[in-house]
């Protein structure tokens, strides 16, 4: 499964590091786009880690990295807004006020905003007291819309990370995150009961 996950992880980073559509882009675009892969990799990790799923790691052991990496997933998603603005402010500006001709745009901010309300809830879940199914299922909706935000947002981009290994790189994210919601029985009424 590791060997798997290396696959899934490097091979768009490894395409993107070989496209030729990195001649005519400065090195700040250069790392916005990688850190967009980068937030695209995080989240293929985020479910995996979340439910245990990761030989070799006791699930408490996983849920600390899980912690880690949403870090790493906020500052790679900062890093890529943030280069993207210091090569082209209007068109940043425009993306998140959603009048952005682009499609992916839209996508991409619904993301953002997602993942900055599912860290931000994670970071404050001592301090707003909600039951731990109420705030399990805020968590798990926010960062479904987050993968599922991101995905369309990569998939409609033309950009470095090559159709296959990014087709391949958002599937395995969507369905990594559809498997811990279902074996999680997040939504289920047994879930409530328990709760």
């Amino acid at each position: 499964m590791w060997a798997a996950l290396a696959v899934a992880i490097v091979g768009p980073l490894a395409v993107a590091a070989t496209s030729p559509l990195l001649e005519w882009r400065g090195p700040v675009y250069i790392s916005a786009g990688f850190a967009g892969i980068i937030a695209m990799a995080c989240l293929l990790l985020q479910p995996l880690l979340a439910g245990g799923a990761l030989p070799g790691l006791a699930l408490r052991q996983s849920r600390i990295v899980h912690r880690i990496v949403g870090a790493g997933l906020f500052l790679a998603i900062v890093w890529h807004v943030g280069a993207l603005w210091i090569t082209s402010p209007p068109d940043v500006v425009d993306a998140l006020l959603f009048r952005s001709p682009t499609p992916f745009s839209a996508w991409g901010v619904i993301a953002m905003w997602a993942a900055f309300a599912a860290a931000a809830l994670a970071a404050l879940r001592k301090r707003i007291r909600l039951r731990p199914m109420t705030w399990r299922r805020l968590h798990a909706s926010l960062a479904a819309l987050c993968v599922g935000g991101s995905a369309v947002h990569a998939v409609l981009i033309d950009g470095t990370m090559g159709t296959v290994s990014k087709w391949m790189l958002c599937a395995l994210s969507v369905a990594a995150t559809i498997k811990l919601i279902v074996d999680l029985r997040i939504w289920s009424p047994r879930a409530r009961r328990d709760a």
